[in-house]
């Protein structure tokens, strides 16, 4: 096969200061044009997720030795605000929203 997903294109309402914040939330570098985020190497690859009902966001996992709580807290401190959603019993999840409006996930 000759074809792989190369970059998942986010619509914002600026790109320097979404940039600024995907920058630091997920440790991403700016390539030669400062709009495109490369992770940094060695990153697992992405999976893309396929569902019927969801609307279009990131799902961002919590790996190594932080938490879930940890990460939240970060995020919120770059600028992130909680989501009220409607969470299921067993959710391991939280919602929140980025400064540039995207809902995306944290995943523990």
């Amino acid at each position: 096969m000759a074809l792989r997903l190369g970059a998942v294109v986010l619509n914002v309402p600026q790109t320097g200061p979404a940039a600024d914040f995907w920058r630091e939330a997920l440790g991403l570098t700016p390539a030669a044009n400062p709009d495109f985020l490369v992770p940094p190497a060695g990153t697992p690859p992405t999976r893309l997720h396929l569902d019927e009902t969801d609307r279009t966001h990131f799902d961002l996992w919590v790996e190594g030795d932080s938490s879930a709580a940890a990460e939240i807290e970060r995020l919120i401190s770059l600028g992130a605000e909680r989501v009220d959603w409607n969470y299921p019993p067993d959710a391991d999840f939280t919602v929140l929203r980025a400064p540039d409006g995207t809902v995306f996930c944290v995943i523990s």
